[in-house]
């Protein structure tokens, strides 16, 4: 069945929204803890081996699956990846390829651009964080049709969507009081061969999670400044608080 066939059957059914009004006050407060709670999130290389519970992990995954996504197909999926053996062939892929990377594969150019955040092949956060997220992109949908084999169907804006959500985790994940790396292995198809992800399931990026480590360090970086990430084009009719 085709995208299109699969809308015919799918009419468009409204149903009344309930927005959950806020007064200035409260809307301004939630804002600066959001703000407070993202200002802390660093990326983290080294992790404590303290227990996470999984309801937070489990909290978190509910928040990304809420994403907007193109014709709300969501095409994602999470796989949390507790188990030691697994985390350690995970990890023994990855700095192979990062390895092979890091000596042959980047430009110098590349090179200097990491040389500020002490990054190189070795990848102990993979094994050390309790939980390991990998995200898939689902570069199309697979349904089963009327003669038992698989139908794909198309998916719209997918790497849009599924970054909206890795966003949504990060946020989550992080408001939760826990510390995350977002890390892509160059090339990734041993993630979908490891985990056992179907054809249509394409590894996007993994994600360490837990607590960092007492002795953790993170870089001495900045963030650009407002001024040169904000533009603002400002209606005369607006008030000085509505254009700040």
């Amino acid at each position: 069945m085709s995208i299109e066939q699969q809308s015919a059957h799918t009419p468009y059914a409204p149903v009344p929204y309930e927005h959950h009004w806020l007064t200035s006050t409260e809307q301004l407060d939630a804002a600066q803890h959001f703000l407070s709670a993202m200002a802390r999130r660093r990326t983290i290389r080294d992790f404590a081996t303290t227990p996470v519970p999984f309801i937070l992990i489990e909290a978190a995954i509910r928040a990304a699956a809420l994403a907007p996504s193109g014709a709300n197909q969501q095409p994602w999926t999470f796989v949390v990846v507790s188990d030691p053996d697994l985390k350690q062939h995970m990890r023994a892929a990855a700095e192979a390829e990062e390895r092979e990377s890091y000596e042959r594969r980047m430009s110098q150019e590349w090179l200097d651009a990491l040389a500020p955040l002490g990054t190189d092949w070795y990848k102990p956060h993979i094994t050390q964080a309790p939980y390991v997220i990998v995200v898939f992109e689902q570069a199309y949908g697979l349904e089963q049709g009327s003669d038992g084999g698989e139908v794909k169907i198309k998916h719209y804006y997918v790497k849009e969507s599924v970054g909206i959500a890795v966003g949504f985790l990060l946020a989550s994940l992080t408001h939760a009081g826990l510390a995350t790396l977002t890390h892509t292995p160059s090339p990734m198809g041993f993630l979908g061969t490891l985990l056992n992800r179907p054809a249509n399931e394409r590894p996007y990026l993994l994600i360490p999670v837990g607590y960092p480590a007492k002795e953790a360090t993170v870089p001495m970086i900045t963030k650009k400044p407002l001024e040169q990430v904000l533009i603002h084009f400002a209606g005369k009719q607006e008030s000085p608080e509505q254009s700040r």
